[in-house]
């Protein structure tokens, strides 16, 4: 498989545990979308992300890219952007979880003190993963999607043809707007290695406001913004500093297949 097409995983959003962001730091970022000039400002990342107790349940989601920009073209582009102008209002859809998780009376670590809690909704991140990367790439393609027992942090996508994906979450934020909107950002490091080819690496930042619709049969509206960063290893590194050089736009819509 051509790398153009490989790298359309960077598309996808995998969401772990974020410390809260100031009030109103990301909502004002997305407003400002598609003139972004640096990387958000995050914390360290530690943990998983615990989500609001209505994102709980199975979900079908229906995701349409709406918008993809290149900020830096001609002189500086990604491998796969033009590519993934095919997918432009072209709906996808796929399956995600997001389980209760027994914490056993752990603390979070929330700002601005611990507080303990007995379980958490978190994202069942293997199915998630696999999930959403067939419903891009093909069955065939996509052999397993693996999650580090150690750590929600490092997850890799396993290929065809003895190539891997790996996705290392290094930092992210949260941020409550009302009582049914919940926004996080996450920044990771994404590395494909395939058995001959030189690995690739880049930096990726996931950008997603939530809200919550009771009364709908789509119970959960977002907007996700995905910006691509050159790594340090690329040559045009120095060129671009943190600005991104591909930006995407999506909507999502979550319909409940089952409630837990």
């Amino acid at each position: 498989m051509k790398k153009t097409r490989l790298l359309s995983l960077t598309l996808v959003l995998f969401l772990f545990w974020i410390g809260e962001a100031n009030a109103g730091q990301l909502n004002d970022r997305i407003a400002t979308f598609p003139k972004w000039d640096n990387k958000p400002t995050v914390q360290v990342a530690s943990g998983d992300l615990v989500y609001p107790e209505w994102m709980a349940g199975t979900w079908m989601v229906k995701s349409t890219l709406v918008d993809l920009v290149a900020p830096l073209a001609p002189e500086i582009t990604t491998p796969g952007f033009e590519g993934n102008r095919r997918y432009l209002n072209q709906p996808v859809q796929f399956q995600v979880k997001f389980i209760k998780q027994n914490l056993l009376g752990q603390p979070l670590k929330l700002i601005p003190q611990p507080v303990k809690v007995k379980s958490a909704v978190v994202a069942d991140r293997a199915f998630n993963g696999l999930s959403l990367a067939r419903a891009y790439l093909g069955d065939r393609t996509v052999k397993a999607v693996k999650v580090d027992p150690d750590s929600p942090n490092r997850q890799i996508t396993l290929l065809q043809g003895d190539r891997q994906l790996i996705s290392i979450v290094t930092g992210r934020t949260t941020e409550v707007t009302a009582e049914n909107g919940y926004v996080t950002t996450e920044v990771f490091g994404q590395q494909f290695r395939g058995n001959r080819a030189r690995p690739y690496f880049n930096q990726v930042e996931s950008t997603t406001a939530y809200h919550y619709v009771p009364n709908s049969t789509v119970k959960i509206v977002a907007d996700q913004f995905t910006a691509v960063y050159l790594s340090a290893q690329d040559p045009d590194y120095f060129k671009a500093g943190d600005r991104p050089v591909a930006l995407y736009r999506y909507r999502l819509e979550f319909s409940s297949q089952t409630d837990l």
